[in-house]
């Protein structure tokens, strides 16, 4: 089974051993996504729904990266310290995967590794042969 992993600039990567995103065979996984820059400081320090945003771009660029996209997402886990914004960053959430309908758990965390972030988004899913082919 092939395999295809895609590193960010997080430096927590390479510090705690892990990769951005994996894929194994049409199986994708990608980690818990915060808001870090390529500076790797946090964007959106105050503001959740921006980093919820900023989460998602490079969710995004992640998938990009292992030839998965938005459309091949499965399953979407939102974690906030701060339930009180669920309603916000679901709506960043329906930006992106309303039309797709993942299944999604939506949960309160005591906190992060930074203090300054409100949310985390990790998603996984299985990419979509082409048209026509399931037999």
């Amino acid at each position: 089974m092939s395999e295809k992993k895609y590193f960010s600039t997080s430096p927590y990567e390479k510090e705690l051993g892990f990769s951005r995103a994996l894929r194994r065979g049409l199986h994708f996984f990608v980690a818990g996504t915060a808001s870090i820059g390529t500076d790797g400081k946090t964007v959106c320090s105050d503001d959740t729904v921006g980093q919820a945003r900023h989460c998602m771009r490079i969710i995004e660029d992640a998938l990009k990266g292992i030839g998965a996209s938005v459309r091949d997402v499965t399953r979407t886990r939102i974690l906030l310290t701060s339930i009180g914004d669920w309603n916000d960053v679901l709506e960043i959430h329906r930006e992106y995967f309303e039309s797709i309908r993942p299944v999604c758990t939506v949960m309160e965390v005591s906190g992060f590794i930074r203090p300054e972030w409100k949310v985390e988004i990790e998603v996984e899913g299985i990419i979509q042969p082409e048209k026509g082919s399931f037999g």
